[in-house]
């Protein structure tokens, strides 16, 4: 994505099954871990809740719980373009569109949705209290 090529599905799942060991290792010790990905499709998240030994595919009842930082399009290429003039690209802002449209929100998965044009303390507090906050179970 650096080089301005987006991943493809060959790319993406086997650094998705990695990062799934990982959270499954964190799960089973009892650790608290916070994973930044851009998980934009079901299927991705998907893989990242069967993490959690528990978990019936599709219930999106998991110990592994979703963050998304909502901003808009135009916050988000200014955020990429600045990155870019200070010599810290993550990816060209010609990808943007393309991961938009990837994106993939259903209202039953319980997504927590923070604005990302917050101050990074007032999201770290937001995500805090939505995921250590009680949940009412997901009806199967």
């Amino acid at each position: 994505m650096h080089q301005g090529i987006p991943l493809t599905e060959e790319d993406r799942i086997p650094w998705l099954e990695i990062l799934q060991d990982a959270l499954r290792e964190s799960l089973i010790s009892g650790k608290t871990v916070v994973l930044s990905c851009s998980a934009l499709q079901k299927q991705y998240r998907e893989i990242f809740r069967s993490a959690d030994c528990n978990y019936h595919h599709g219930s999106f009842n998991s110990a592994v719980k979703f963050v998304l930082l909502d901003a808009k399009a135009e916050v988000l290429a200014e955020r990429l373009d600045k990155r870019a003039a200070e010599g810290k690209p993550f990816m060209p802002a010609k990808l943007l569109q393309s991961q938009l449209e990837l994106l993939q929100i259903d209202d039953s998965e319980a997504i927590c949705k923070v604005d990302a044009t917050l101050n990074p303390q007032a999201l770290v507090n937001a995500i805090k209290t939505l995921i250590f906050r009680p949940r009412k179970p997901i009806a199967l």
